[in-house]
């Protein structure tokens, strides 16, 4: 895959928005409403609405709320990538020899200053 095929090539960078924005081009907008010059100005928009009685009509109960909190789960994973059955097992096996050697000089050195303690105080 090329490095502009990548998503999200298409979007400028900090030096593409300075350097317009210094030409004489337009900024973006940043969210900041210019009159209060509080922050973002769509979520002040959005949480206002959010708490209308159509909206806490619309979210339901608890029950409500637990089945949304599920189905949004089952749409998540539904975006993960998941691993192959050998991928699985190259990681598993990696994951097992790793902790083997990892124990393995755990337990030898604790072996090695058990015998080193017995010596000097035995």
């Amino acid at each position: 895959m090329a490095d502009k095929d990548r998503p999200g090539d298409d979007v400028p960078g900090d030096d593409e928005v300075f350097a317009d924005a210094s030409a004489g081009g337009d900024v973006p907008d940043d969210g900041v409403d210019k009159a209060t010059g509080s922050g973002d100005t769509a979520l002040a928009e959005r949480s206002a609405t959010s708490d209308s009685p159509k909206a806490k009509k619309r979210r339901g109960g608890p029950i409500g709320r637990v089945g949304g909190f599920f189905r949004e789960v089952v749409s998540e994973l539904r975006k993960v990538i998941w691993p192959t059955r050998r991928e699985l097992l190259t990681y598993t096996s990696v994951v097992i020899v790793f902790v083997v050697v990892v124990t393995s000089i755990v337990t030898s050195l604790d072996w090695v200053f058990g015998k080193g303690i017995l010596w000097a105080l035995g």
